[in-house]
């Protein structure tokens, strides 16, 4: 299935094209240099274990972990955005954060976007410098000016619908929910299912999805506060639960721990800053021991406008750092990426746009069904 959004004048309509879906497609406005995908790519298992086939800072290893990043709690209010409650039995760090989303939900004009706004399509750009660091000799092994340029897409549907698309130098990782299952596609890597529960895009929460965003963070807590630049902000922070980081992991990938802080402005209420914590541990050859992958990245959003009511950032970068732990020989070796990001257009309900196009291709259709006929027989 593909999607195409089409401007008639000043609107937008959306057109799809039904097919099995194979491999990825490539959406939305092509730059130029760009017009080729490349098909033979690597994924991260060959960064972990040091394949040579590619530099470890080639950005087609890396959108295999940083394209599609998801955040650790899933979206469990769906119904109309809630006013605060005081309960005896909250603590004062979740009422606090209560207090703090609903300020946000009021500067970003949410409740609008929850109430008027049924769909919504997102185009940008992006830009990233990468570089790799070795902390013995302390010396860059890749210039920092080295930059790749790229573009996203992302459509969604209330609730819990959405599809995204991000090339970056030839590549592409697509990824999608239909609000049941979450998938991805990305390189060195077939279209599969996203084990664990469904969860929002972590690009949504920068600030492009402030009902997402506000939901995510009334199940935080307040940890304080903290300036970020000259900005004075409340630090909020949830993170992934047992149960969930459980569900997750499999034999080969165990999730140790996933957390999100969102810093939210005391002056405007506005979201300026994300930093969100990943560590995977990488079993072996089904041995203990393995090597784990440790993943931090830190937004900061700016530049909001208001877009039909609904005040969003239109630019923001991310520093992303990706080191591994466990091998003497990369113990001391890290990457380190830098990503610049620009909104170039934002339509809100989109005519057309329903919930036959967030379908999950038929492999990944395929795949829970086997899933499935799986447990059956299990538990029969």
């Amino acid at each position: 299935m593909v999607m195409k959004l089409k401007r008639t004048g000043a609107n937008c309509v959306m057109e799809v094209v039904v097919g099995e879906a194979l491999a990825p497609l490539m959406e939305g406005p092509v730059p130029e240099g760009h017009e080729e995908l490349h098909e033979d790519s690597c994924g991260v298992t060959c960064w972990m274990k040091g394949s040579k086939r590619r530099p470890s800072t080639d950005p087609r290893l890396l959108l295999s972990v940083l394209g599609c990043p998801l955040a650790p709690s899933p979206v469990f209010c769906s119904g109309p955005l809630s006013s605060v409650s005081i309960c005896k039995d909250v603590p004062i760090e979740a009422s606090s954060a209560q207090y703090i989303v609903q300020q946000y939900i009021a500067a970003t004009g949410a409740m609008k976007l929850q109430n008027l706004i049924h769909n919504s399509y997102t185009s940008g750009k992006v830009k990233m410098a990468l570089s790799q660091h070795d902390t013995t000799i302390r010396i860059f092994k890749m210039p920092t000016k080295s930059v790749s340029d790229g573009w996203f897409n992302l459509w969604q549907l209330s609730p819990n619908k959405w599809h995204m698309e991000l090339t970056l130098e030839g590549s592409m990782v697509q990824a999608g929910s239909d609000g049941k299952i979450v998938w991805r596609c990305s390189p060195g890597l077939d279209v599969h299912a996203v084990k664990g529960p469904v969860s929002p895009l972590r690009r949504a929460l920068q600030g492009i999805d402030p009902v997402t965003t506000a939901n995510i963070f009334s199940n935080a807590h307040c940890v304080g506060e903290t300036k970020i630049g000259d900005e004075s902000c409340f630090a909020l922070k949830l993170a992934s639960d047992p149960s969930t980081l459980s569900e997750r992991s499999d034999e080969a990938c165990e999730i140790v721990q996933h957390s999100l802080s969102g810093y939210f402005s005391q002056r405007t209420g506005l979201l300026v800053h994300l930093k969100e914590k990943h560590v995977t541990r990488i079993h072996e050859n089904g041995k203990n021991e393995g090597m784990y992958l440790d993943t931090t990245i830190e937004s900061t959003f700016s530049d909001y406008k208001a877009v039909d009511g609904i005040t969003l950032p239109y630019t923001g970068q991310s520093t992303i750092v990706l080191s591994k732990s466990g091998d003497m020989e990369a113990s001391h070796v890290f990457t380190r990426i830098e990503e610049a990001w620009s909104i170039n257009d934002i339509v809100f309900n989109v005519p057309g746009l329903s919930s036959e196009y967030f379908i999950p291709p038929a492999d990944v259709r395929m795949e829970m069904q086997n899933d499935g006929l799986t447990l059956i027989q299990r538990f029969s």
